[in-house]
């Protein structure tokens, strides 16, 4: 037993390519030397999936995040749209109840910033997407 991580890109015509996790780490981890100029402007559609394996073959999908990446004029990612991602995600996380005498009121700032995660960095997949992913993850060879 073990877990993988895998990358899928989703073009424009929804179809599914495998992208490297080397790859997709340096690239996200903001390596001066990593570029995709094949994605330089725009903002595409990826898969990052999460598996379980035995024996090496994927049995399990764990996780799936299907989210937005965002490319800079020269093919690497946007840092500037990174940091609001980032941003947007720490403002997502409920904050601790603590007794105070505020009365009524209650924070619900963090639905608001999740809302907004939501919608412009996360994307929902078509069924035939799903599809697609599940024919590319288990009948690799």
């Amino acid at each position: 037993m073990g877990i993988s991580v895998r990358v899928y890109i989703v073009r424009d015509d929804d179809s599914i390519q495998r992208f490297p996790l080397n790859r997709y780490e340096r690239l996200m981890h903001g390596d001066s030397n990593e570029r995709a100029p094949e994605f330089a402007g725009k903002r595409i559609r990826y898969a990052e999936i999460i598996l379980e394996l035995a024996n090496r073959k994927p049995t399990e999908i764990l996780r799936a995040i299907f989210a937005y990446m965002h490319f800079d004029a020269e093919g690497r990612i946007d840092s500037a749209n990174l940091e609001k991602q980032h941003r947007l995600s720490i403002d997502s996380i409920p904050p601790l109840p603590v007794s105070s005498d505020s009365g009524n009121v209650i924070d619900i700032s963090h639905l608001f910033a999740q809302k907004r995660l939501h919608h412009q960095y996360e994307w929902k997949p078509t069924q035939e997407i799903i599809l697609a992913l599940y024919r590319a993850i288990f009948q690799e060879t």
